[in-house]
């Protein structure tokens, strides 16, 4: 919004050129997010607790240790949604549509996860809304996504996936695109989801995948840039680097209230529209494949859970203590804060290597 009112005049006033700068422009979306986040959390922590008596439902059969969290609020996603979508809204090019369909994904998904979120409250078990029920409407809003950013793609690359570690190597998956993108975004929503189970533990991976994405977002969106480095040249996605940042600054915000022992969940509310929005940014970007080296650790946990329910259907024993993976860390004695570090070291690894892929062609 303040792009749109003061770039016009930057040719008046000296000041006003630096809202030209997406630079500029992104490192404001991160400390006015994580400022928003800071400002808003205290209220809405203590509304949560006063709406929620009994806190999310904790699982009967996970580890012991988890039994002393009942009583903890869930959705806490409320605050990294507001955070993202006022700082969003107020720096980025409103004319931007790449903007307006990450958003869409952002809080069409983050609903989703409210309703869930709400149902496990009154319900007071974890169970919340049908598993149908979720899949139904992530494909309804990842269809009306896609079909959107389909068209604001070049259309020499609109149904295309560019292939890691080649130069100009793309697939053109023509009709299948759409499906195709529908399911990096459900899928990257779910990961995240299932991986938002301690601590502290989904909500740092996020923040390093999306700087990760707001510097490939940055990349891909400049024509010079994108020559030199071999990779895919996407006029506009420039200016999701802003979201992104908003991203990271209020993951920050909401870290600070989330770390052991946690004030406040991110519930479904707050991990469906995460992992939803990094899809949707990377099928932009037209990085999906990159997606799942950088977050490797969403692909990880979500592996572990494929595997744990296979090989239990079809030969009655479990691979893991416990899926998804970082329980079963937990059940062999590992500390909840030994486990949550551990795989932030584990994000960011992944992260570099997803990272090298921009030069390694």
């Amino acid at each position: 919004m303040l792009y749109n009112l003061i770039a016009p005049f930057s040719e008046d006033f000296i000041f006003f050129n630096l809202f030209r700068y997406l630079t500029f422009r992104t490192g404001c979306a991160i400390l006015t997010s994580l400022v928003i986040c800071f400002l808003i959390a205290p209220g809405m922590i203590r509304w949560l607790k006063k709406k929620q008596a009994e806190g999310q439902p904790i699982r009967t059969d996970g580890p012991e240790t988890h039994f002393k969290k009942a009583g903890t609020p869930t959705m806490g996603g409320l605050m990294i949604l507001i955070s993202v979508a006022v700082s969003t809204l107020l720096w980025s090019d409103l004319k931007n549509p790449f903007i307006w369909y990450a958003l869409l994904v952002m809080v069409g998904f983050g609903f989703i996860g409210f309703m869930d979120d709400y149902l496990k409250l009154t319900k007071k078990n974890t169970k919340g809304l049908s598993g149908k029920m979720k899949i139904l409407i992530q494909l309804l809003i990842g269809v009306v996504a896609t079909l959107g950013i389909t068209h604001g793609l070049p259309d020499a690359m609109a149904t295309h996936v560019a292939i890691p570690f080649f130069k100009s190597f793309f697939v053109n998956l023509s009709w299948f695109f759409i499906p195709w993108a529908v399911v990096v975004m459900i899928g990257a929503s779910n990961a995240v989801n299932l991986t938002d189970g301690l601590d502290g533990l989904a909500i740092v991976p996020v923040a390093i995948v999306a700087a990760c994405f707001g510097l490939i977002s940055y990349l891909v969106g400049n024509a010079v840039f994108a020559n030199y480095l071999q990779i895919p040249f996407v006029p506009g996605t420039g200016e999701l680097a802003i979201l992104c940042g908003a991203v990271v600054g209020a993951s920050m915000g909401f870290l600070w209230f989330n770390t052991p022992p946690a004030m406040v969940f991110m519930g479904d509310t707050g991990s469906l529209a995460m992992g939803g929005l990094l899809g949707a940014i990377a099928v932009m970007t037209k990085h999906e494949l990159v997606l799942a080296i950088i977050g490797g650790l969403f692909v990880l946990e979500t592996v572990s859970v494929i595997v744990q329910v296979a090989s239990f259907k079809l030969t009655g024993k479990r691979v893991f203590r416990m899926a998804p993976l970082h329980h079963h860390f937990e059940k062999k004695g590992w500390s909840e804060p030994t486990v949550v570090i551990r795989f932030w070291i584990i994000a960011m690894i992944l992260a570099l290597i997803g990272l090298s892929t921009l030069k390694l062609r």
